[in-house]
């Protein structure tokens, strides 16, 4: 199992997307608030998440912080961004990893990413996009860790 982090997700209709692949993938949702909707009961969730949504494992932070008391802080967070070179499929990832994805409008706030700099990892882009959507995002990361890791989860 993988486990997910949104930092502050702005659109609920990724976050719905975002769990409903959680759920295929069989990863735990960590969603950090404060989110630029209101609950992640809102029928956009919900719509996007499909019926799937009520066997996620999703998991409600206050903030980072309280986040990190609950999941420290160690070598198996990645975080995903555009500033950095690593890219994500040159990456070892392991059962049970964490994977911080930011805010649609802004991605990570660097003084997360400044916690673990050997975390950062990036999907590269062969033309002069500024980034990806974050559902799409997600999607490419976790089935890489899955591919990595796919004879653990048979």
């Amino acid at each position: 199992m993988f486990n997910i982090v949104l930092h502050e997700p702005r659109i609920p209709g990724n976050v719905g997307t975002i769990g409903r692949l959680a759920f295929a993938l069989n990863c735990r949702l960590h969603l950090i608030k404060p989110y630029g909707f209101g609950e992640i009961t809102e029928k956009e969730v919900r719509r996007a998440g499909l019926d799937y949504w009520y066997d996620l494992e999703v998991i409600e932070y206050d903030d980072i912080e309280d986040f990190w008391a609950k999941n420290p802080l160690n070598d198996r967070h990645f975080f995903a961004t555009t500033k950095t070179e690593k890219v994500y499929f040159n990456t070892e990832f392991k059962k049970d990893d964490y994977f911080y994805f930011g805010r649609e409008d802004a991605g990570l706030p660097e003084t997360i990413m400044n916690k673990r700099v050997e975390g950062m990892i990036t999907i590269p882009m062969t033309n002069e996009a500024r980034s990806l959507n974050i559902a799409n995002s997600v999607s490419i990361v976790a089935y890489e860790a899955l591919r990595q890791n796919f004879a653990e989860f048979k």
